[in-house]
């Protein structure tokens, strides 16, 4: 028996790749399909099962084209309505793989199909829980996001988390080991530890949702502090039910190279967003007009889901040489399958052209700190609201990225203000969403807070409520 745990980074998602005795079963598999098969092929065994342990709303999965290209059953959980052919398992339904077992437990709360797949080995000992969005590691799935599909509020499916918990996780043996789906930094929970895999005991100790004394308060616990989801979750949850084109014809299409003149007529004719993703470094010196910069280098492609938000928005890309396929894999990967094409030649071929560009005013920190008035210039702080609370620039404004679709309306475009996030990455997204909706009345400034922490702006930790911006 072999498990293996396929971690991605960007997307804090874990999928897994179990083998026995030359039959193989793939939990929650990405949207990229090539690297099982290679790994299938390598390995000498036959895909039997594609588990999911829920509709993902975080990413499409890619359980369609795994199926197609191996034959291999897509099994989901009890209540699962998926539009395509799949089995849908019953709670405590058994699965062999090779010469072990895996076990449905269904756990609804997060979602109303959720399972979680309990590993029985050879000798019949449980050894491992494949837990999905139900239980991760210091933190459990948020309960608001099956809300519409159920007509039921998010302390109504906190509770029926609570019951799965309780009846089916809690009660198994502690040296059993937890592979969740997700880890810190994915938007589906809000207190995610860094680890990956961890015992189940360990976490009945130290998971606070697990330790809560009774069901009131752990519906308040889990429910309190939840930020709105990213808006491109629900479109990501239905193309994972009803389905979606395959990740080959995404690629194809991201994979057209486009001359000067035909990227610019595609731009001009088909109201396609040009998205570039170069480095913040780079995007600052030079970019085509009205781009909008996320940067492949961070967390690309949950910010293009969370800024961007409508899946069936048209796109153009403009990549560093070489990075064109990994751009548009990335996306695919978060359902932004309407790619047009990418820029042949880069953002050089299109300032060699002679056509025309822009730039984002952006200057260091210690330009910064020779230039600002406290206390009368105006500094907008685009971290998270933690961020922000645990030491920011005196009188600066919290006004997180994740919300600047709320807030960019208040910005008064004749009055000027200075910008920073913590390194820069973000501030250049918000800048060039700022530029391409014609605000010019802003600084950017370069290597954020960790640089500006070092120069002699105040700094403080008190936050002023007026100063917070709440959404």
């Amino acid at each position: 028996m072999n498990v293996e745990q396929i971690y991605t980074g960007c997307l804090a998602q874990g999928a897994y790749y179990i083998t026995s005795n030359g039959e193989a079963a793939i939990i929650d598999p990405l949207r990229e399909t090539q690297p099982y098969m290679d790994r299938l092929r390598k390995d000498g065994v036959k895909l039997k099962y594609i588990f999911e342990t829920h509709f993902h709303a975080d990413f499409v999965s890619g359980h369609l084209d795994l199926s197609k290209n191996t034959g291999a059953t897509i099994v989901y959980g009890p209540t699962a309505t998926p539009e395509f052919d799949a089995l849908i398992a019953e709670d405590n339904q058994i699965f062999k793989v090779g010469n072990i077992q895996l076990k449905v437990l269904h756990t609804p709360g997060h979602t109303m199909e959720s399972m979680c797949l309990l590993l029985i080995d050879e000798n019949g000992k449980e050894k491992a829980l494949f837990s999905g969005d139900t239980l991760f590691l210091g933190d459990v799935g948020r309960p608001d996001l099956a809300q519409k599909a159920t007509h039921m509020t998010q302390d109504e499916l906190a509770g029926l988390l609570y019951e799965s918990l309780n009846s089916k996780i809690l009660p198994l043996a502690d040296d059993i080991t937890v592979y969740p789906a997700h880890g810190a930094g994915s938007a589906c929970g809000k207190n995610m530890m860094k680890e990956t895999v961890d015992t189940l005991g360990n976490q009945k100790k130290m998971n606070y949702a697990l330790n809560q004394p009774d069901k009131a308060s752990f519906v308040k616990a889990v429910t309190d502090g939840l930020l709105p989801p990213p808006a491109y979750f629900g479109m990501n949850v239905t193309m994972n039910k009803k389905g979606y084109d395959s990740f080959e014809k995404v690629l194809n299409n991201g994979m057209r190279a486009l001359t000067t003149d035909e990227f610019k007529t595609a731009a001009e004719e088909t109201g396609a967003l040009i998205l570039d993703s170069r480095s913040d470094k780079i995007f600052a010196k030079g970019f085509i007009p009205q781009s909008v910069n996320i940067g492949l280098g961070g967390d690309f492609a949950p910010w293009v889901g969370a800024l961007i938000a409508d899946v069936q928005q048209p796109l153009l890309l403009v990549t560093d040489a070489g990075k064109e396929e990994e751009t548009v894999t990335r996306l695919s990967r978060v359902g932004f399958d309407h790619i047009l094409g990418h820029l042949k030649g880069g953002f050089d071929a299109w300032k060699n052209a002679g056509l025309e560009t822009d730039t984002v005013k952006r200057i260091t920190p210690e330009e910064f700190a020779a230039k600002v008035k406290p206390g009368t210039d105006m500094i907008i702080d685009v971290r998270k609201e933690t961020e922000y609370a645990a030491e920011h620039i005196e009188n600066a404004y919290n006004k997180p990225l994740a919300y600047i679709n709320n807030w960019i309306k208040d910005i008064n475009p004749k009055e000027h203000f200075f910008m920073h996030c913590a390194g820069g990455y973000r501030s250049m997204i918000a800048a060039s969403i700022l530029q391409a909706r014609g605000y010019r009345n802003f600084t950017e400034i370069e290597s954020g807070f960790n640089a500006i922490s070092k120069t002699n702006v105040p700094k403080t930790n008190y936050v002023c409520q007026s100063k917070v911006f709440n959404v």
